[in-house]
């Protein structure tokens, strides 16, 4: 017997097209869930047909998180014709550069409407078979930069910070219904979206050598909180927020002077 199984759930991933959220998918499918990969573009659909080509189980949608009518007409879709969903996991996301002082309003309401809004959307649309059935799990993929303010970043902090607090009010609402509500909060991941970032000369090596752990995360570390999140194996787990980021978040002690106190 394994520890976790997901044999027989159906399980919803939102972006899961490339990077954490191909990571995602995989994780679920891998212990056994009928995966369901949604993305804006046909990219999630390789990573349906890699999922099957392993022996799994996935479906692709074209999903824009953000519309009432898209979400809702692939969620009775989903119901009708390949079951209720019992795992969502809100991952859909992405980020614009732009000080407070100068990013437009126009991106800033595009940022919240995709990372934030986007997750209430779906929680509404696939978490109603859970709540009908009185059972099911969802969770939101944040960052560290919900509690540690990402500059020049636009609305991304803060639609991240705003997905922390709503997963904790949607665990005290929705717990006493069957269905928990938990945060992955990822740090010093290597993705598509990050990796002309770690191609520049000297940043890998240098962000390694922030973090405790000495390397730079993978998706797959996302999707391992994910899928522990996702199952009976954290059946009493709601309203939490998991970092996953090597211990980087945790070295601030680390930057103050103390002589004395220095590594040997």
């Amino acid at each position: 017997m394994t520890w976790i199984d997901l044999t027989a759930k159906i399980a919803i991933v939102t972006g899961g097209g490339a990077g954490i959220g191909r990571g995602i998918a995989r994780g679920l499918a891998a212990v056994g869930a009928n995966v369901v990969v949604l993305d804006r573009d046909e990219a999630g659909a390789s990573v349906a047909a890699e999922i099957r080509q392993g022996g799994g189980q996935a479906e692709f949608f074209v999903s824009d998180v953000t519309s009432d009518d898209d979400v809702a007409r692939i969620a009775e879709h989903v119901r009708t014709k390949i079951g209720s969903p019992d795992i969502l996991v809100n991952n859909a996301g992405t980020m614009l550069p732009g000080g407070l002082d100068a990013v437009s309003l126009a991106d800033w309401d595009k940022i919240l409407a995709l990372n934030l809004t986007g997750y209430l959307r779906c929680a509404r649309a696939f978490g109603a078979p859970m709540l009908a059935r009185k059972a099911g799990a969802i969770v939101h993929v944040a960052s560290i930069a919900a509690s540690f303010p990402q500059g020049h970043s636009g609305a991304y902090s803060v639609s991240k910070a705003g997905v922390v607090m709503f997963s904790r009010q949607l665990a005290t609402e929705w717990g006493p219904r069957g269905v928990r509500s938990n945060v992955v909060s990822p740090g010093m991941i290597r993705t598509p979206m990050t990796e002309a970032i770690y191609r520049a000369q000297g940043v890998e090596a240098a962000r390694q050598k922030l973090v405790p752990l000495r390397r730079i995360g993978r998706p797959e570390d996302i999707a391992d909180a994910v899928v522990f999140l996702a199952s009976e194996r954290a059946g009493y787990i709601t309203g939490e927020e998991i970092v996953v980021d090597g211990g980087f978040t945790r070295t601030m002690m680390g930057i103050v002077p103390r002589p004395g106190f220095e590594d040997k």
